[in-house]
């Protein structure tokens, strides 16, 4: 109960007090914090007190997390007290946990496919090769990443967004399962945040998870250079600007900016680094974005990305009767809507009509299926029949 029930309180983001409050005060403060240190047990009316309160099951509290979670780094000058550390890192370690069960009921021994500090830098030009090391390890290319959530999602990097102060960026962490063996990891990053941001952060997280950085070289340095690798390699952007320009148009800075899913401020960070704009452009550069304003709101925002990974797991999951409507309406805090497919003896009745008739229905059907595509509503399709002769 020490790990789970402070880690419990902690997501539902109750102090001590407040939880005692939630209890209706059957127990003190100071009793629920012997609990967490293992000091004493609640009695089977506390105990079911509890569970009420964090909105689980009594059982639950006893059960030991089925990971072992590990953070690789907090940025520095993130400034988080340590109650909003802690708090941060159990919301990440729960969720982590529900991703991973998922994962293995939906995708079996599935394993991640990423090194755990598996890039060992020496210079900050290293992770160029690292960063193109791994897209060819996930065959991206050397294009743009059109979704950055949804690569990272599909080799069981879990990507969350969570409600974190303004000073909070993002974090990394990895799941080890019972014999240590990496089960999958996170990136997280805070809500709210324009997807050039968002994008930049989930690639600088990812950054901590494979890099091995010394202690000589600065490791945030190391992952910026990283994340504007990842999402723009050196071969693409020479091919689009050439290796040196005099000077770089903003009109051609905002095209970079749609296409590769990158803020103005990275995108200079990257053309210096690339030396395709001189240190005196660089400067020249940042007297621009400092004047207009872009360090804190940039034009031509991008939407956030979503996170699609666990409705899609847990549809299919539902489907393979691997979940019940209620587990999935639980997993995904919403209602689920279940298409119940077509039995044996309906697809027996339909093959006996005449051959007339069925291509009527299956004339309907195509019509109707047209009509939810202009609408946008084909995103549930995989779930749907269509009769066949």
């Amino acid at each position: 109960m020490v790990r789970r029930l402070k880690q419990l309180r902690l997501v539902r983001g109750l102090s001590l007090e407040s939880l005692a409050a939630e209890m209706g005060g059957i127990v003190t403060k100071q009793a629920l914090s012997k609990y967490e240190l293992g000091q004493a047990r609640p009695s089977p009316v506390v105990l079911n007190s509890l569970a009420g309160a964090l909105g689980v099951k009594a059982a639950y509290l006893w059960s030991e997390p089925s990971i072992d979670c590990k953070f690789i780094a907090y940025r520095k000058g993130s400034g988080l007290a340590k109650v909003e550390q802690e708090r941060v890192e159990s919301v990440v370690c729960q969720m982590l946990e529900d991703r991973v069960r998922l994962q293995e009921l939906a995708q079996g021994n599935a394993k991640a496919d990423f090194p755990i500090k598996g890039f060992k830098t020496n210079r900050l030009e290293d992770t160029e090769g690292f960063a193109k090391g791994l897209r060819d390890k996930w065959n991206l290319g050397l294009g743009p990443i059109s979704n950055v959530t949804g690569t990272l999602e599909d080799h069981f990097i879990h990507v969350f967004e969570i409600e974190a102060p303004v000073r909070f960026d993002g974090i990394s962490a990895v799941a080890y399962d019972s014999e240590q063996n990496v089960a999958a990891a996170a990136v997280v990053s805070r809500k709210s945040l324009p997807g050039e941001r968002q994008r930049l952060n989930l690639a600088h997280e990812l950054a901590h998870i494979v890099l091995d950085t010394p202690e000589n070289l600065d490791e945030e340095k190391a992952a910026f250079r990283f994340a504007g690798a990842f999402l723009a390699p050196d071969e693409s952007l020479f091919r689009e600007l050439g290796r040196k320009r005099s000077l770089v148009q903003s009109a051609e800075l905002f095209l970079l900016k749609r296409k590769y899913g990158m803020s103005i401020q990275s995108l200079v960070y990257r053309l210096h680094d690339l030396e395709v704009i001189s240190n005196l452009q660089y400067k020249q550069w940042w007297m621009i974005i400092n004047r207009e304003g872009w360090k804190k709101k940039e034009p031509l925002e991008l939407k956030p990305e979503q996170s699609e990974w666990p409705r899609k797991t847990v549809l299919r999951a539902l489907s393979e009767g691997l979940v019940t409507k209620g587990d999935a309406m639980k997993i995904l805090g919403e209602v689920v809507e279940v298409q119940e497919p077509i039995t044996l003896v309906e697809r027996q009745s339909f093959l006996k009509l005449p051959l007339g008739e069925r291509r009527k229905i299956m004339a309907r059907q195509a019509r109707e299926m047209a009509a939810s595509y202009k609408e946008g509503k084909m995103q549930d399709l995989e779930t749907g029949e269509i009769l066949e002769y």
